[in-house]
């Protein structure tokens, strides 16, 4: 496991849950936030004020009670129960950090959704197929350059007013890269726009990356 940073919030999904893991993310000072599973052995150490009334239904810290879990993670978590009002699900939350507010390592769940969100839009629109390196400056190094390009894409887009989105404009830029033309020559048919709009005038590239007719 790569080095944990103090202060940090993990946030994970229950099926990477690991208490040996969650034990070290613990001992370097940092903090996690995942699901406890269904047939999680744990007994209760103490509870604290839960408002209901939000959708808390109990926060409470716990010690584990299975052999290997108990080895694994000898310290106590925290244990929070919250009906979601929106889909009406009990959900329960693991975490080691017991000063937030119980609604408050809900809400940093919930925002996980979010960040696997962004991810699917970096594959979608940012044209990553791999990484060419592994360390964290390699990663966001590929990742801002992408992000640049894409950006760059968008200006073109808006100052031509060219009317194909910019996913197609990124698959165009891709194949005519090392050919040299006017960026209208490579997305319209002919330069009479006259008698058909320009969503009905892409060359025949487009064809070819979209299957349009």
């Amino acid at each position: 496991m790569r080095r944990s940073n103090a202060g940090a919030i993990y946030i994970m999904d229950r099926g990477y849950m690991d208490f040996a893991r969650l034990h070290v993310l613990n001992e370097a000072g940092a903090f996690f936030v995942t699901r406890a599973k269904s047939n999680m052995d744990a007994h209760r150490v103490y509870s604290a004020p839960a408002d209901r009334s939000a959708g808390v239904i109990s926060d409470q810290t716990i010690a584990m009670d299975g052999y290997l879990t108990q080895r694994h993670y000898p310290a106590h978590l925290r244990r929070i129960r919250f009906k979601d009002p929106e889909t009406g699900k009990t959900l329960i939350f693991l975490t080691n950090q017991v000063t937030l507010p119980a609604l408050t390592i809900c809400a940093l769940y919930k925002s996980r959704w979010q960040v696997e969100l962004f991810f699917k839009w970096i594959k979608q629109h940012l044209r990553i197929k791999q990484f060419y390196g592994i360390s964290e400056n390699a990663v966001k190094t590929q990742i801002w350059i992408a992000v640049s390009v894409y950006v760059l894409v968008a200006i073109v887009r808006k100052r031509l007013r060219l009317e194909v989105s910019l996913y197609t404009l990124l698959q165009v830029f891709s194949v005519t890269v090392f050919e040299k033309m006017p960026i209208q020559s490579a997305i319209l048919a002919t330069p009479d726009r006259s008698r058909r709009s320009r969503r009905q005038q892409p060359v025949g590239i487009i064809h070819f990356l979209t299957g349009q007719q």
